[in-house]
């Protein structure tokens, strides 16, 4: 599933989880808070559930359960995935931190 810039930039969440998940697995909660810290609050049932539920779907990452915990980790197709989406937004802010002071 390959991606034009323009149409995962409005889906930036996907990359960060799949961008967490490469680093280690993780509950959705844990997951949240991550990635919540980067934005500046954290992230909602409602918006980081359905992300995890459609990259389940893509078969991007997978569900492991152990006892309660529901941890999720990237499948091979998510990490292929996840080097795609390295080398567009390499390609696309490409000279943009020279830029930023």
């Amino acid at each position: 599933m390959k991606y034009k810039p323009s149409e995962w930039m409005g889906g930036f969440l996907t990359f960060l989880i799949l961008h967490e998940l490469k680093k280690k697995e993780l509950c959705g909660d844990e997951l949240a808070n991550i990635i919540g810290r980067r934005k500046g609050s954290k992230l909602t049932p409602g918006t980081i559930y359905p992300a995890l539920k459609k990259l389940r779907d893509y078969k991007l990452i997978k569900l492991k359960q152990k006892g309660r915990k529901k941890n999720y980790s990237l499948t091979k197709k998510g990490e292929k995935e996840l080097k795609e989406m390295y080398k567009a937004f390499r390609q696309l802010f490409k000279g943009l931190k020279s830029k930023i002071k």
